[in-house]
């Protein structure tokens, strides 16, 4: 795909593994709540059991209990009641907290998006608290025109929905806004569906994959104004 040119009226970002280093805080939390167990399988069992979540199947609470007990399972530690992976979660979680950070691309790629008059929001699938949570500690709340997050709309990525409500939040049809996220699938992907111009972040550093259809970065740093 060629370098993608200049963004148009307003930016739209996915926030965890986008903005928000979620895979790294979930790995540290893990290796001190856990130690010795694998930060590949938790991080596996939170996307199939948050997929579960945003289609209805679990309650928030549900999928956070149904990954610790798959997870000490898998661990080999047998099976766990609720009230055991309840304390676990919650110090795996105060962990977790402890380890929010922004990637170091962010900062810089926002900051020369806002000098260029380009509004800025985010798109997050998740639960409110939790989400809003990470946009005030992270201090992004100040810098966003727009937040939309699945749990307060009743609309999820992939689906369409969720990308016109923050397009009419910000009061431009979609073809001015660009969407950056780092799911291939549910954010680029579904961005492009919805009428969004869909860039996917891909911060792995493999080759492209081939036939791929939408504009893909390797880090924030390749947005307009943020080298």
């Amino acid at each position: 795909m060629p370098d993608p040119g200049p963004l148009r009226g307003a930016v739209l970002f996915d926030l965890d593994d986008t903005l928000f280093d979620h895979g790294g805080a979930a790995a540290e939390a893990v290796a001190r709540a856990l130690p010795g167990a694998d930060p590949a399988r938790w991080a596996r069992l939170t996307q199939q059991t948050m997929d579960r979540y945003l289609a209805g199947e679990l309650t928030f609470a549900e999928q956070r209990r149904v990954r610790v007990r798959a997870f000490a399972r898998e661990s080999g530690l047998g099976e766990w009641d609720d009230a055991r992976a309840d304390t676990w979660f919650a110090g795996y979680l105060a962990c977790y907290e402890a380890a929010w950070r922004l990637f170091p691309d962010v900062g810089p790629a926002l900051a020369e998006l806002r000098r260029a008059g380009t509004r800025l929001g985010v798109v997050t699938n998740g639960d409110p608290a939790q989400q809003r949570a990470k946009l005030d500690r992270l201090g992004l709340d100040a810098v966003l025109s727009c937040v939309v997050i699945s749990g307060e709309v009743g609309a999820a990525k992939p689906d369409p929905e969720i990308f016109r409500i923050a397009c009419a939040r910000l009061g431009l049809p979609p073809e001015r806004v660009t969407y950056v996220g780092d799911r291939l699938d549910v954010d680029a992907l579904a961005a492009e569906s919805a009428g969004l111009r869909g860039v996917w972040l891909d911060r792995s550093g493999r080759a492209a994959p081939p036939g791929l259809t939408v504009e893909r970065i390797t880090s924030l740093r390749a947005c307009p104004g943020g080298r």
